[in-house]
């Protein structure tokens, strides 16, 4: 019956017109997604308006191919610039602009690619056998469970700080913070706004990425003299430009493949999470499962930390779709536009959506899992297009990364406002990286702040302003004290008060 079913959905797209657009939407969402400043969810939005003319299953396909290339692909400007194409791409640059630095990106961007696409695969799979019963898993969690799953995503934040946890711990409650100013999500007053108007609405995710990554890697490159890209070149093998995929990298990251893809599959489907937050959890989970000498290495340029987030992001890019299908809730930011277009062709997402319209969810199914398949063998010939940056002269290179970042920043409002806080939010990514404070953490904080927030204040509403609900439901519970002993153990660990209380607890 699934296979029956999934044969009619690659019919629907196999017809000369929509294979058609299937392959424009690929190449828009990849283009996208490797070009700093733009990204999958902005392309989406502007092509909304051009799908009006479209049947809802073309229309769909395409929205949902641009959607799956955006997301793999904001993982080569993130490894090539230090610039994440796309959110869901922040935790690549961890690993994959210091390999690049190393003189190794064409294997940063091969494991990306590869990577992605297995995600990508595994977790379509993991959507075509059992998006109902995920669906009806979903709609058991409430807030508690979403609440303790960002606390446990804020506590992992340790991992990251590796070597410096206060420091990472620091970042990342400043990310937090960043994350309250502007409306009360509940009350509707102001936070923090300082009596600016514009910040009435919140601190724009896209604006803060581009200066803390884009901008504050310029003023480094700048003031060291250094380089962007690395000079050495190991792009001189014949794999270079085939289309054979790098099959003994199912041997080398067979543990990230398999847990990551899985993982990151559950992260999206839970409303509001996204791949964003997939890649976040997917890094830290691939830093605890690979062996130790590699584990403390994972921020320098190792190939499994590329290897971890791009897994997980791209599985939690198919996961999304099961609330949007099931429950009408996007599971991302870019689904939540995706549902706007459902609305505007008539199609109204819920519990039997999937069982009334199955031809249009079976030809989604069969896009994904076909424009994932292409990216793996795509992988030869897009590292060779992209190490061919390597010949741009450097002064041209931030130039361009600069206007760029730019019109990215601007365009998420099309207000000057947020060049503003680009800039400003480069120059304190300057010199938190020039005093050692890692990066990753504030962005981190500032992704899952809002949603750890709207949990935790909906769930006490619900409660009466009773906190022991948190701890009343066994999910949330266990994932909660999962969570303050990840965070105080390794906190402690990295003070002299705490390496002395744990160290008088292991004499007794």
């Amino acid at each position: 019956m699934v296979v029956e079913q999934l044969l009619g959905g690659f019919a629907n797209i196999f017809t000369p017109f929509n294979m058609a657009i299937f392959l424009i939407g690929l190449f828009l969402g990849m283009m996208s997604g490797s070009i700093p400043g733009l990204n999958g969810t902005m392309t989406v939005v502007l092509l909304i308006p051009l799908t009006y003319g479209m049947g809802p299953i073309t229309a769909i396909m395409l929205l949902s191919v641009i959607y799956v290339g955006a997301v793999y692909a904001g993982s080569i400007s993130a490894i090539m610039f230090r610039v994440p194409g796309a959110p869901e791409a922040i935790m690549t640059t961890l690993d994959g602009y210091p390999m690049n630095q190393q003189g190794r990106m064409g294997e940063a961007i091969r494991v990306a690619v590869f990577s992605s696409a297995v995600g990508g695969i595994v977790g379509v799979i993991i959507l075509i056998l059992f998006s109902p019963t995920l669906a009806s898993w979903s709609r058991t969690l409430s807030d508690p469970e979403y609440f303790a799953v960002v606390i446990l995503g804020l506590a992992l934040v340790s991992t990251i700080g590796a070597g410096n946890v206060t420091k990472a711990v620091i970042t990342m409650m400043l990310g937090v913070l960043a994350a309250t100013i502007g409306l009360d999500a509940l009350a509707g007053t102001p936070r923090f706004t300082f009596g600016i108007q514009r910040l009435t609405s919140g601190v724009e995710l896209i604006p803060v990425i581009l200066g803390v990554f884009a901008v504050a890697e310029v003023l480094k490159q700048i003031k060291s003299g250094g380089q962007m890209i690395g000079d050495a070149d190991d792009d001189a093998g014949s794999s270079i430009g085939s289309l054979r995929p790098p099959l003994h990298y199912f041997k080398r990251f067979r543990r990230i493949l398999s847990v990551n893809s899985i993982a990151g599959t559950l992260i999206g489907i839970l409303p509001g999470a996204g791949a964003t937050t997939g890649a976040l959890f997917g890094y830290t989970f691939g830093q605890r499962i690979v062996p130790q000498d590699i584990r403390e290495r994972f921020g320098t340029g190792v190939p499994e930390g590329v290897a971890a987030p791009e897994t997980a992001n791209n599985a939690a890019a198919s996961g999304a779709f099961v609330p949007l299908f099931a429950l009408g809730i996007p599971g991302s930011g870019t689904t939540a536009v995706i549902l706007a277009a459902f609305i505007l062709h008539g199609l109204t997402p819920g519990p039997s959506f999937i069982a009334d319209n199955q031809s249009l969810v079976w030809t989604i199914f069969a896009a994904l899992l076909l424009a994932n398949v292409m990216i793996l063998f795509m992988n030869g010939p897009i590292v060779k297009l992209f190490t061919k940056i390597r010949n741009v002269p450097q002064e041209i290179l931030f130039g361009l990364i600069l206007v760029f970042s730019i019109i990215g920043a601007f365009a998420t409002r099309n207000i000057l406002f947020d060049l503003w806080v680009m800039f400003a939010f480069g120059i304190a990514g300057f010199y938190l990286d020039r005093y050692n404070y890692p990066i990753a953490p504030f962005v981190i904080g500032l992704v899952l702040g809002p949603i750890a927030e709207s949990s935790l204040r909906r769930g006490l509403v619900k409660a009466s302003g009773e906190f022991v609900v948190f701890l009343q439901r066994p999910i949330s519970a266990v994932l909660l004290v999962v969570a303050v002993l990840l965070f105080t153990i390794p906190l402690l660990q990295d003070t002299a008060v705490g390496r002395r209380f744990l160290t008088l607890g292991g004499d007794r």
